[in-house]
């Protein structure tokens, strides 16, 4: 599987975004997907993840629910990440993961399979 991320930019505080990650090499609508993000100095985390149709979604950070949602769509194999109210504290690398092994997402990078390129988000204040 390759995975595309892109989406990202400089925006304010407030702002929104939407990231997208393409996905080809593989039947995209058998497998979970997540979005993951690092910011400088700290670890990779999890923001939020979606099961193989898009039926159920998990949002891992409790800063972000409410303002970010994550969703799918199996016929043009892209999964998003749509941002509301951008903070600074969202300032990151945000990367699309891929586990090819189960149909629901798990929190633990090291599950994932697959990854894309990364796409910077940067919130301004």
């Amino acid at each position: 599987v390759q995975l595309q991320a892109s989406g990202g930019g400089l925006v304010q505080a407030g702002a929104s975004l939407r990231l997208s990650c393409l996905a080809s090499g593989r039947t995209f609508g058998s497998f979970a997907m997540a979005w993951f993000r690092q910011a400088p100095g700290k670890e990779r985390e999890i923001v939020a993840g979606i099961n193989w149709n898009g039926g159920s979604t998990y949002y891992y950070k409790d800063s972000v629910k409410g303002r970010f949602t994550i969703s799918r769509d199996n016929a043009k194999n892209a999964v998003y990440l749509r941002m509301n109210s951008l903070k600074p504290e969202d300032t990151a690398v945000y990367y699309c993961a891929a586990d090819v092994h189960v149909t629901v997402p798990t929190a633990f990078s090291r599950n994932y399979d697959y990854w894309g390129q990364g796409t910077q988000v940067t919130v301004s204040s």
